[in-house]
C-alpha cells in the first residue's frame, strides 16, 4: 500500500496511463492481477469432490441470505447511519454492498484454510445471482428506498449483459483455466505429483498477484486518497463497521448451526468480501470519474484489503478456539 501511494506521487499521470485501456470497465494491468491472483487458486481446487458441496442446500441456502439479504441491508444502513449528508458517497457504499465477492474471497479463504471448493461453488452462486439481481437491486436501493424517505435518488445504469461480460471474464476465464491446469496436469503426472510438487510451487504466486495488485490500486488511487483524508475517513468508518459485523455474525451463524470450521470460513469470507471491480465500473460509467459514488467505490478495495486480512487472522484464531477437534494432530499427539 505504501508503496503505491509512493509510486503514484513520483509519477502522477501513472494511474492515467494505467487506466487507459480497460477490459469490462476495468484497467488492463489491474484485470491482469485479478487472473493472476485467481487463477493458482482455482487450479488447487479439487474439482472431482465439487459436487458434495453444490448438493448441500443447507449450505447455499444460508450463504445466498447472508450475501444478499444480510450483507446489502447492513451496507444500507450503515452508510445512512454514518453519511447522512452525503448522498454520493452513501451511492457508492451502497454500489459495493451490492457487488458480492467473486475475486479476491478466494485469496482470503485460502489464506484461512478454507474450503476451496465450497468457495467456487458460492463464488460461482453469487456470480449468477449478481448478473440476476444487481441492476435490479440498485434500482430499489438508489431509486426506491431513498424516495422513501424524502431524500434525493439516484438512477442506475447498467445491464445484465455488462455485469454477465465482466462475470465471465474476471471468474469464467481463471475458472476454465483453473480445471485445465488440475485435469491435464494429473492425467499427465498424476495426482500426488500435482498436489505434492506442482502446487507448493505453483500456488503462492497468487500472493504475488495480490500484491501486484495491491500496489497498482494504491498508485492510481493514492492521490486521491492523500487530496481528501476527512472524506476517506468518513468513507472508511462504515466500511470498517461493514466487514467486522459481517465477517463476525457470518462466522457465528454459522457456527450455530454446525458447520465445520472450513465450511464456516468459507461462508464468512464470501459474505464480508465484496467485489469491487464492479462496483467501480458500475460507479465510473453511472456516475463519472471525478464523481463521489466514484471515490467511495475506489475507497472500498482499499479498505478491504488490510480489513480483510486481519480477519484471516481472526479466522485462524477463532480456528484454534473454537474448531480445535478439527485441527490435525502434531508428532506426539498433541493437538
Amino acid at each position: 500500500m505504501a508503496l503505491g501511494i509512493l509510486l503514484g506521487r513520483i509519477y502522477p499521470d501513472l494511474g492515467a496511463a494505467l487506466d487507459r485501456v480497460q477490459v469490462a470497465g476495468v484497467s488492463v494491468p489491474i484485470a491482469v492481477g485479478l487472473l493472476w491472483m485467481m487463477y493458482p487458486v482455482l487450479a488447487k481446487v479439487r474439482y472431482e469432490i465439487i459436487g458434495k458441496h453444490a448438493r448441500d442446500t443447507r449450505l447455499l441456502g444460508t450463504s445466498l441470505v447472508l450475501n444478499w439479504v444480510v450483507g446489502p441491508l447492513l451496507m444500507l444502513g450503515l452508510a445512512w447511519a454514518f453519511l447522512p449528508d452525503m448522498p454520493e458517497y452513501r451511492n457508492g457504499l451502497v454500489l459495493i454492498g451490492l457487488a458480492r465477492c467473486i475475486a479476491m474471497v478466494l485469496i482470503w479463504n485460502s489464506l484461512a484454510c478454507g474450503s476451496g471448493e465450497l468457495a467456487a461453488v458460492l463464488v460461482a452462486l453469487n456470480s449468477v445471482f449478481q448478473i440476476l439481481t444487481y441492476s435490479l437491486l440498485g434500482w430499489l436501493f438508489l431509486t426506491v428506498i431513498p424516495g422513501w424517505f424524502g431524500a434525493e435518488s439516484a438512477v442506475l445504469n447498467v445491464t445484465m449483459g455488462e455485469i454477465a461480460r465482466s462475470v465471465l471474464i474476471f471468474l469464467g476465464v481463471p475458472l476454465v483455466a483453473g480445471f485445465l491446469t488440475r485435469t491435464l496436469l494429473v492425467r499427465a503426472k498424476g495426482l500426488a505429483w500435482y498436489d505434492g510438487t506442482f502446487m507448493p510451487k505453483f500456488g503462492p504466486t497468487a500472493l504475488l498477484g495480490l500484491l501486484y495488485t495491491i500496489v497498482l490500486m494504491f498508485a492510481m488511487q493514492g492521490n486521491r486518497i492523500l487530496e481528501l483524508p476527512v472524506d476517506v475517513l468518513r468513507i472508511s468508518i462504515p466500511l470498517l463497521v461493514y466487514f467486522a459485523l459481517m465477517f463476525g455474525f457470518a462466522f457465528w451463524f454459522a457456527r450455530r448451526l454446525g458447520f465445520n470450521y472450513e465450511s464456516t470460513a468459507s461462508l464468512s469470507f464470501t459474505a464480508a468480501g465484496n467485489n469491487f471491480e464492479l462496483a467501480i465500473a458500475v460507479a465510473v460509467a453511472t456516475f463519472g470519474i471525478g464523481s463521489g459514488e466514484a471515490l467511495a467505490a475506489v475507497v472500498g478495495p482499499l479498505i478491504e484489503v488490510p480489513a480483510l486480512v486481519g480477519l484471516v487472522y481472526a479466522s485462524l484464531w477463532a480456528r484454534r478456539r473454537f474448531f480445535s477437534s478439527e485441527l490435525p494432530e502434531r508428532a506426539g499427539g498433541a493437538a
